[in-house]
């Protein structure tokens, strides 16, 4: 039980339930900065849901104009990484892109102890593996009926382990465990997402993916089931859009064009446009002054929100 609860906790952190169909299940897509239409004619709601992350903007509407203005004073100054006064394109779409990512921060570290057992703040590959293994290792996992499976995922497990593990120390910080469990979200795991895509749906270990195999993956007939319209449709994607070579197979990289697309980057868009809103001097970089002139671009609060609610009722006029 104690391996089964382990895993059970470790796939929940690894996976967001969205129902989503079949043939989207392996597509890593970017999520969207705000729930809000971007229309700063109207509302800044769209801007501070990605420049502070959708919970947190909730906070802020609670806040006075006071309270709003020094909060956003002190984000400043946790942005500003070089201490340079300044904020540069590359601080600001960091911060956005590490606020998008907070739910998944929030799910590792709310599990964080149950991994770190010598409490150091990191995570070695030993600690992880006797946490999740550990009953089993012993018995070579000789009393688990699928016993093959589980020396597959702890040697799978291993092997992301090390790829997450920048510098190859054997202890992972809170950012290498956290590319461990979504490694989606992370530039230097992209091939290993490739890799185990692969992986699981190569069901003949030829190290590719074919029209059988990559069908197979998302729908399996049942007796006098007639198939439905999507899965022809799938059959035409694979050959038309997904194998760009027509060899009849997905090598790795046409794998990678097909789970990791190569979407527009929303929080790139976002630091540029921020920037170009409130970069009075025209230098490419913004000050905390020209923010805090700016504020209510960057955060709302009670007085915002009251002016928005105006407006709202006008238009239902």
């Amino acid at each position: 039980m104690m391996l089964l609860n382990s895993l059970a906790s470790l796939y929940f952190l690894a996976t967001v339930a969205f129902a989503v169909p079949a043939q989207e299940k392996r597509i890593h897509h970017q999520p969207d900065l705000s729930d809000h239409a971007h229309d700063d004619a109207h509302s800044f709601q769209y801007d501070h849901e990605a420049f502070l992350g959708k919970e947190e903007a909730k906070t802020f509407d609670q806040l006075t104009p006071e309270e709003s203005k020094d909060r956003l004073a002190k984000i400043v100054d946790r942005i500003d990484t070089d201490k340079d006064g300044y904020i540069s394109h590359g601080e600001l779409h960091y911060w956005i892109k590490h606020r998008q990512r907070r739910y998944i921060e929030e799910n590792v570290n709310k599990h964080w102890k149950d991994y770190d057992k010598n409490q150091d703040d990191k995570i070695s590959w030993e600690e992880y593996k006797n946490t999740t293994y550990g009953y089993y290792l012993g018995e070579d996992f000789d009393d688990i009926d699928d016993k093959e499976t589980y020396k597959s995922m702890l040697k799978r497990d291993e092997r992301r382990f090390k790829t997450a593990d920048r510098d190859s120390d054997g202890i992972a910080t809170r950012e290498e465990f956290t590319a461990f469990l979504h490694p989606e979200e992370f530039d230097y795991m992209k091939d290993l997402v490739i890799q185990e895509t692969v992986e699981d749906i190569d069901k003949n270990g030829d190290g590719k993916i074919n029209l059988e195999e990559y069908i197979g993956d998302m729908y399996t007939a049942e007796d006098g089931e007639s198939e439905p319209d999507w899965v022809q449709t799938e059959k035409k994607h694979f050959s038309e859009i997904r194998d760009t070579n027509k060899d009849g197979y997905l090598d790795a990289d046409e794998v990678g064009q097909w789970v990791l697309p190569g979407e527009v980057d929303h929080a790139d868009n976002e630091a540029k446009h921020l920037i170009h809103e409130t970069d009075t001097d025209k230098d490419e970089r913004i000050t905390k002054k020209e923010i805090l002139a700016n504020w209510n671009m960057f955060v709302g609060s009670q007085a915002t929100n009251y002016g928005e609610d105006l407006t709202k009722k006008h238009d239902e006029l």
